[in-house]
């Protein structure tokens, strides 16, 4: 087993190397952090699927999960294994370390690394929940950012884009050089042409989530009552001409419009819910893409500084709602609102005010740039508190295998 001692190397936001002990350092504090559950889950636990389960706030929904709601069931994700000249992902050791989190918990979750969009992992979900679940399906959790998808009906390959809808779009940007120092900068994007709005909702909207419950429902795999969430973000209206406004916005209300139609199909079919969960600002490494994004979470916590609530507590809301241990509060347009804290008016009038002195010179005094900074890291296991990284430390980190031990009984 290779072992090396690791340092940050990274082009902007994008880091090439990630680091196996901050990565599992970060999900044992997520852990610790998640709130406990008020009573203790009945028997084995409901069986859950969480489909983007490595990064963001698809692993604070596996990690919720497991602490909220004692779930068991699969987690699928797509993920890079180490090789010779470079580490694995990041969310390669997350699961890895999630793994050993549910082995403790005496939880039976069963990680599959593949490509969410293709109908031979839905297979092969489909036969894990058939074989070692009983063949019941209680709650699937949607969360997945990528930028390509292939339509598996006609080979169709799609691709995501970030652009405004109908003219250009100039922002504010925050970028750190090579020495860490930040700088505020203008960047225009161009708007949205020929098919991108339509590439996009094809890769980012609903339709790869509603054919995983199609898959699911035509094997007769979803259980009496099932509920459904995808996760889902609006945002600020700082924001909102490259994000809500934008393909990636179309893409959300259609992922919405999606959660109505399986709603009425679930409710008539099984008595069940579908809906979309719409979360608060998170430093993710979808989030960093988004021009003006970084500058935003960078004043938003130099505004709410520790009250900037985590996602894995938002997650752990999520799943008291679904489950029952909490009432069920949507917004007028059926969607779960966790972002009630980010939205107020007070809040986006404070961030408001220091976007418009934000420069160069003043950011620093207006942002958490030390805490944004150490985030950007974080996601790649650097900066974790408690790491040393001065020590060699091994890389070929193998994927977690199913414990057979572990078989679940309906």
């Amino acid at each position: 087993m290779s072992e090396r001692v690791l340092i940050p190397r990274n082009r902007g936001f994008l880091f090439l190397d990630s680091h196996p002990v901050g990565c599992a350092r970060l999900v044992a504090d997520m852990w610790r952090a998640c709130p406990d559950s008020a009573t203790a889950p009945d028997g084995a636990g409901p069986v859950a699927l969480v489909i983007g389960s490595s990064a963001g706030y698809g692993l604070a929904a596996t990690v919720a999960g497991l602490k909220r709601a004692g779930i068991r069931g699969i987690m699928v994700s797509f993920e890079k294994a180490p090789t010779e000249r470079r580490t694995a992902t990041a969310g390669w050791y997350r699961t890895a370390a999630t793994a050993d989190i549910a082995r403790t918990a005496g939880r039976d979750l069963v990680f599959l690394n593949g490509d969410a969009f293709s109908d031979s992992t839905k297979d092969q979900v489909a036969d894990l929940i058939e074989q070692r679940f009983g063949g019941r399906l209680d709650y699937l959790i949607y969360s997945v950012a990528a930028p390509r998808r292939t339509d598996p009906d006609t080979g169709t390959a799609y691709a995501s884009v970030l652009k405004p809808i109908g003219r250009a779009n100039r922002t504010k940007t925050l970028v750190f050089d090579d020495q860490g120092l930040p700088e505020v900068r203008e960047v225009e994007t161009g708007p949205a042409e020929g098919d991108d709005v339509e590439q996009t909702v094809a890769v980012m909207g609903g339709a790869d989530w509603e054919r995983w419950i199609d898959h699911l429902a035509g094997r007769r795999l979803l259980g009496e009552g099932f509920a459904t969430a995808a996760l889902s973000y609006i945002g600020s209206p700082l924001t909102a001409a490259i994000y809500r406004e934008g393909t990636i916005g179309a893409a959300k209300a259609h992922l919405e419009a999606t959660a109505r139609t399986l709603n009425d199909k679930l409710r008539e079919t099984v008595g069940g819910r579908a809906v979309t969960s719409v979360n608060g600002a998170a430093v993710t490494q979808s989030s960093t893409a988004i021009p003006g994004i970084a500058l935003y979470i960078g004043l938003l916590r130099g505004v709410l500084g520790k009250d900037l609530v985590p996602p894995v507590h938002q997650l752990a809301a999520l799943w008291d709602q679904l489950t029952g241990a909490a009432p069920l509060a949507l917004d007028d347009e059926g969607r779960i609102r966790l972002d009630t804290w980010e939205l107020s008016d007070d809040v986006q009038t404070a961030v408001a005010e220091r976007w418009e002195a934000a420069t160069t010179d003043t950011v620093a005094g207006l942002a958490d740039l030390d805490w944004f900074h150490a985030e950007v890291q974080r996601l790649y296991g650097f900066s974790v508190p408690g790491v040393d990284y001065t020590a060699a430390v091994a890389t070929d980190v193998p994927w977690p295998a199913p414990v057979p031990a572990l078989v679940s009984t309906p």
